[in-house]
């Protein structure tokens, strides 16, 4: 089995483990409360700093060891306040009342999906890879693809720009690639499979119908990296 970084063991207590989440949430919603008050004309900006932020919580999990417990109690209460958000305005800026799409509710469920997954079988640095993913290669896919795409293409009736497209893929094999040098080293199969997984999460982000991207690009990068890892390295 590989050794995933950073290897801590330590006995953290519980309440000093959940103070460090609740802190770094509090300071991107406090990030995202200034940059809505100084640009309101532009509330996608919120949603992506939201998006971004707490898909990085994952690594404060992995490296701070909180039980897989305690992560899948907070995706499903966050999964229920977003479901919840779709009706009444519990989360202006981040969803809109009657916004159609469930991309929020989907990155509160894959989070817990992946915890339960990976923390089990004790690799998480698939979790983290499946999150980061999903956070930094679409948040800021989107964010290239809406300001600076002039070259666009359809998928479903849904446009996306090939600027878009290959942020995606860059930011992607860059993740990857970091996770799996911290983990594996620097092997060939490090570069094989960053590249397999950018490519494949790339795909799976051009199909967005109603924010399913939020839970198909996570879980798929995840799945398909933890399964060409025991095929090439640990076969």
């Amino acid at each position: 089995m590989l050794s995933s970084f950073p290897d801590l063991e330590s006995f953290r207590p519980l309440w000093l483990q959940l103070a460090s989440v609740a802190t770094w949430l509090s300071l991107i919603l406090l990030i995202a409360w200034g940059v809505n008050y100084l640009a309101k004309d532009d509330p996608e900006i919120v949603r992506k700093i939201v998006h971004i932020g707490t898909g990085n919580v994952i690594m404060l999990a992995w490296w701070l060891n909180i039980p897989a417990s305690v992560g899948i109690t907070a995706s499903i209460l966050a999964s229920a306040i977003t479901l919840l958000s779709y009706l009444f305005p519990i989360l202006p800026g981040i969803n809109s009342v009657g916004r159609k799409s469930f991309g929020t509710f989907f990155y509160s469920v894959s989070i817990g999906v992946l915890l339960a997954w990976f923390w089990y079988l004790q690799q998480p640095q698939y979790a983290a890879l499946g999150v980061l993913i999903m956070a930094w290669g679409d948040g800021l896919a989107a964010l290239i693809g809406q300001r600076f795409g002039k070259h666009h293409y359809k998928v479903f009736g849904v446009q996306k720009s090939w600027e878009g497209s290959l942020t995606m893929t860059i930011v992607s094999y860059i993740i990857c690639s970091l996770i799996f040098l911290g983990v594996q080293g620097n092997i060939w199969q490090t570069w094989v499979v960053s590249l397999i997984v950018a490519l494949v999460a790339t795909g799976l982000e051009t199909v967005s119908l109603l924010g399913v991207d939020n839970l198909t690009v996570p879980l798929g990068s995840a799945a398909l990296a933890f399964f060409l890892v025991q095929l090439m390295v640990n076969s």
